[in-house]
């Protein structure tokens, strides 16, 4: 028995309206779901986390799309004012585009979908789940800001892991007041020794490792 070839990733661009968004989709051969993901505060589809992340998804069966929230125009803007990153509206509005993006792509509109979201991007995956609570699966949050998101946490029908650094004291309050507020099936995973952004060594192993089982679970349910 062989097993499957590597995804390779590959550039694709998703037209909207009045502006397109630029993102990395890798489908590995008998995909089990899509994992759509949502970056933090200034960062993008280049995020060497969300990157790791998306390849340990991948060796799963698990197929990933990591794509720019902001336009370059719109980058070189937060750069300076660095008030985009946390416009939740916003950032939610450019992921249910993507969602929707998905649905009506042939090729892997088949899958079911879940969301990664780091940071303020998490705030915009519990966001867009609620809103399209019919297309997403499950979600996970890593090292998020739900707290950005409580208005619309009681809609949120997916399964969702909020995975938290130790050493992140004020993450961790923030995420245990969202948890409380869902009204589905979820879990807090505190890190121990992990700081913000999970740099230790063998931490963003775990939280790779959580995800990945976490998708797995949810989209064999499905």
């Amino acid at each position: 028995m062989t097993n499957p070839e590597p995804a390779t990733p590959i550039d694709i661009s998703m037209a909207f309206k009045d502006f397109s968004l630029p993102g990395l989709l890798a489908v590995p051969e008998h995909a089990k779901g899509l994992v759509v993901f949502a970056h933090g505060s200034g960062s993008s589809r280049f995020s060497r986390r969300n990157r790791f992340v998306a390849e340990t998804l991948n060796e799963a069966g698990i197929a990933t799309l990591v794509f720019d929230l902001l336009t370059a125009e719109e980058e070189d803007i937060d750069q300076y004012t660095r008030e985009l990153r946390f416009d939740i509206p916003l950032l939610t509005d450019r992921l249910i585009g993507v969602i929707d993006w998905v649905s009506l792509n042939e090729a892997i509109s088949v899958f079911p979908i879940g969301l990664f979201g780091a940071s303020t991007g998490a705030a915009a995956a519990l966001v867009a789940a609620a809103c399209r609570a019919d297309k997403v699966a499950a979600v996970v949050s890593r090292g998020g800001r739900p707290d950005l998101a409580l208005d619309h946490l009681a809609k949120v029908k997916a399964p969702t892991l909020l995975i938290v650094g130790g050493d992140d004291e004020i993450v961790i309050d923030l995420n245990r007041q969202a948890a409380n507020q869902l009204p589905v099936e979820h879990r807090l995973e505190i890190i121990p020794g992990a700081t913000h952004l999970f740099e230790e060594a063998g931490k963003l192993e775990q939280v790779a490792g959580l995800a990945r089982d976490w998708f797995l679970n949810y989209f064999s349910d499905l």
